[in-house]
């Protein structure tokens, strides 16, 4: 993969709007606080009727030993055994009242455990997690099953049960391995605790090892962040993550413990992100999606090459599949079309599993508009083209006749060079890369048309 020419400043400045990220469509912004339990079961119900669907398992973990100041997480910080003990109570209890209305032990295929920590359970509360989904759930043997740790904590003793429980895929945070940066985000990890911990990892077999590195962050200098990406590259994970520091202090209290005099200017921001293509590019790896690389042998690469990405809450993928279930607090499913968001809030989260029900806070039941721009923009993210053709198949008309007045929009960023027009599609160019979220947005029923925020903004 050769590494793409940097956008000019002038381009940079032009189109850095906010804009969404495009996790889900409609964003969670859009969707309705007047969505219920009453719904939530109603559609738990339809996903009864079609059981031969497979599933995807999300469970959010938020308790952290500490807040990192760059953190911009659902976490909650404690040292006590006995908050997490309570806190899968209420996830039993939350499994509880959904299994039976699933209609018996659906077939997971993906399972994704985020938070927070997940490795900061003990090993009995991880062996009692897994127990109680593995009793609910019949999990595929050759199911994705992953989780997110922290190297500071993790221990080789940790990767053996994770293993022996079935876990082949892991992801570990890194940010940065300068001092100095870590210091400022509050985050203390010497570069050794990570390579052990990969180490052990691979020697133990699991399948794929995901890396995320943080660029933006306070003290980040192009000689600091080429430094990171060497010692990155050396290790050679399966997949790496890149994502952009998002600066909310307004939103994230935690934040304002973060140095913003160290912020690095957004031209040079982004020509951190431009470091890391030419890191990753020379050593193998192909830029996916937005922020992430995968080496070139890799499942999420070959799907990009053959145009058969897919994403979703758990992040890029190759296996999609009808239903994401999500289970704890602020978790987000996705059933048949359908989004239903828990509550964050760790005490109502509780309280409201304890009275019996189930902690809805949010949703939102897709219309066919909705979801045809969902696969449209789905697929361009994904797959960095807009086949006009795309969705005949699924609603028997496709996006080129009934998004055609959005599509000449998207055509009309070729005179930037960011998308080619050929016969039967657009295809995004390597600069058009840079503001996929400024082509996206134009496809977007719900914001007003206009440009949006590149890729390495400094805002999510």
């Amino acid at each position: 993969m050769k590494s793409p020419v940097l956008p000019s400043r002038e381009l940079l400045e032009r189109y850095n709007r906010p804009g969404p990220r495009y996790t889900s469509y409609p964003p969670v912004p859009f969707w309705s606080t007047e969505f219920a339990e009453q719904e939530y079961r109603a559609v738990l119900a339809e996903v009864a009727a079609t059981p031969e669907d497979t599933l995807s398992l999300y469970v959010h973990l938020p308790f952290c030993a500490e807040r990192c100041a760059y953190c911009g997480c659902n976490a909650t910080v404690t040292r006590h055994a006995h908050v997490v003990d309570r806190y899968l109570d209420r996830v039993e209890r939350e499994l509880a009242l959904i299994a039976p209305l699933l209609g018996g032990k659906r077939k997971v295929v993906q399972m994704h455990w985020g938070g927070g920590t997940p490795n900061f359970l003990s090993a009995a509360q991880t062996r009692r997690l897994f127990g109680l989904l593995d009793g609910a759930f019949a999990i595929d043997r050759s199911a994705e099953i992953a989780l997110e740790m922290d190297p500071r904590i993790g221990t080789y003793e940790q990767l053996v049960m994770l293993r022996e429980l079935g876990f082949n895929r892991v992801s570990f945070g890194v940010q940065d391995i300068h001092p100095m940066v870590q210091t400022a985000i509050g985050r203390i990890q010497p570069i050794e605790q990570t390579e052990s911990l990969y180490r052990w990892a691979r020697d133990l077999g699991f399948a794929s090892i995901n890396l995320d590195l943080v660029y933006g962050l306070p003290f980040q200098t192009p000689e600091v962040f080429a430094a990171t990406l060497r010692a990155i590259t050396e290790l050679r994970p399966d997949r790496v993550a890149c994502f952009s520091y998002a600066h909310l202090p307004q939103s994230r209290p935690n934040q304002k413990r973060v140095d913003a005099s160290g912020l690095p200017e957004p031209h040079v921001k982004a020509g951190l992100f431009h470091q890391a293509l030419a890191a990753f590019a020379e050593s193998g790896y192909s830029w996916i999606g937005m922020d992430h690389f995968a080496l070139a042998d890799d499942e999420l690469a070959v799907a990009a090459d053959e145009r058969k990405l897919h994403r979703n809450f758990m992040g890029y993928t190759t296996r999609p599949t009808p239903h994401q279930l999500a289970l704890g607090a602020s978790a987000i499913s996705d059933l048949g079309g359908t989004y239903v968001q828990n509550d964050a809030a760790l005490g109502r989260y509780q309280r409201v599993i304890d009275d019996g029900r189930l902690p809805v806070v949010r949703g939102h039941r897709m219309s066919d508009d909705d979801r045809l721009r969902r696969l449209a923009i789905t697929h361009l993210m994904c797959n960095l083209e807009l086949p006009y053709n795309l969705g005949r198949a699924e609603f028997g008309t496709p996006v080129g006749e009934t998004l055609a007045d959005e599509i000449v929009r998207v055509q009309a960023f070729a005179e930037e060079g960011f998308v080619e027009l050929l016969p039967d599609r657009l295809q995004v160019s390597e600069l058009g890369r840079f503001f996929i979220r400024n082509l996206a947005m134009e496809l977007d029923a719900y914001q007003k048309p206009g440009p949006a925020r590149p890729l390495f903004s400094s805002t999510v």
